[in-house]
């Protein structure tokens, strides 16, 4: 693949994480579990720091995609199911 694919997926995923954490931050004031929520958020922090790092940078990693859209994708399918269980052990 091309060197253009891996800066537009590697902006893809700074702006998926920068949306995430906005929409978990407006569903916390809204009234939803904080821990789970908080959570959630911080490999997404992690990805946005990286990603904007290798933008800024301009040295991109096809591991870092991968890794991305593999943490997008796996926290995604299991985010509801963490969440109850977080908020479970959380209140006994």
């Amino acid at each position: 693949m091309s060197h253009r694919n891996l800066v537009i997926l590697t902006k893809i995923i700074l702006i998926y994480s920068i949306f995430f954490v906005v929409m978990k931050t407006v569903i916390i004031f809204g009234g939803a579990w904080l821990l789970p929520n908080l959570l959630l958020m911080i490999p997404y922090l992690i990805l946005g720091a990286i990603a904007a790092l290798q933008i800024k940078g301009e040295n991109y990693s096809w591991w870092f995609v991968g890794t991305g859209a593999a943490v997008i994708i796996l926290t995604r399918v299991y985010e509801t199911q963490f969440a109850i269980w977080v908020q479970q052990q959380v209140t006994g």
